[in-house]
């Protein structure tokens, strides 16, 4: 996701700086196709650039975010940082007071949808804070901005009520497809959920696919989401529950897999057997 949406400000006219210090080969090689400038520290991203992004694992948001509060007390720079992590409002506002601390405005932005692409509809990006115009106003013919009314955490808020629905469901499918499987009956549930769906099952196992190609990195985002129905008096053992199903998904054939990889052409009968967890 960091990638394309730099590669989407390239396009717009903009420089745009990153540093993939201690990330994965993949992770240097996407920047580098995305025609991003790659710094050696994070310090000199903080120091040179006038909007600091931060497109990280869930779990790593608040630890990135420290890192740049710290990087811009050093450089006595003050760059507008915006939030895209997929995180719990109250982790945002826990990133806006360190931020602060360090003389840096924040703004709280989410993405709904699929990386963007040059060749794609705009992928939609929700952010909210006392200068969202700002963002709004930098060019990137990739991304569609839209200001949310109120405080810092709204966009964080919706991201978690939106990702619950999108990732959840593929969780849904992908434990129904194993558990059919597992009992015979896989051809008739998809015939049974075609008739109300009949749209979404035959691709639903190539949805699946994808997520779990991404879910070690989606079982943070659940507890964050856990943690967001849990503030909003509500249990939070729904998405415990489904981050537990992509702790699963992170341990199988298809978790091992990059999701640019995935086999987009491959049958139910394929993707159900690479849902089993290496081993087993």
């Amino acid at each position: 996701m960091g990638s394309a949406l730099g590669a989407g400000w390239v396009a717009g006219g903009a420089r745009v700086l990153t540093s993939v210090v201690g990330r994965s080969d993949r992770t240097r090689t996407l920047a580098e196709a995305a025609g991003l400038d790659l710094a050696a520290t994070l310090d000199e991203v903080v120091a040179q650039c006038d909007f600091v992004a931060s497109v990280v694992p869930p779990a790593s948001a608040v630890s990135c975010a420290e890192k740049i509060a710290l990087a811009a007390k050093r450089r006595d720079v003050h760059p507008l940082v915006i939030d895209l992590n997929a995180i719990a409002p109250s982790t945002v506002r826990q990133i806006g007071v360190r931020l602060a601390e360090a003389g840096c405005d924040l703004l709280d932005g989410s993405v709904s949808g699929a990386p963007p692409t040059s060749d794609s509809a705009p992928t939609r990006v929700y952010v909210c804070g006392p200068r969202a115009e700002e963002l709004i106003q930098l060019p990137n013919p990739w991304i569609d901005v839209v200001q949310l009314a109120g405080p810092v955490g709204s966009a964080s808020a919706l991201k978690m009520c939106t990702a619950s629905m999108y990732k959840g469901t593929h969780a849904l499918v992908m434990q129904a497809l194993l558990t059919a499987e597992a009992n015979g009956v896989s051809e008739p549930f998809l015939d049974d959920t075609a008739r109300r769906w009949p749209a979404d099952v035959p691709h639903w196992h190539i949805d699946v696919a994808v997520a779990a190609s991404k879910g070690w990195r989606f079982v943070d985002e659940m507890n964050e989401i856990a943690q967001t129905q849990a503030d909003a008096g509500l249990p939070a053992g729904l998405f415990e529950g489904v981050a537990a199903a992509y702790e699963w998904a992170a341990r199988t054939e298809l978790g091992h897999a990059d999701p640019e990889h995935v086999d987009l052409s491959a049958s139910v009968e394929s993707v159900v057997a690479g849902l089993r967890v290496r081993g087993s």
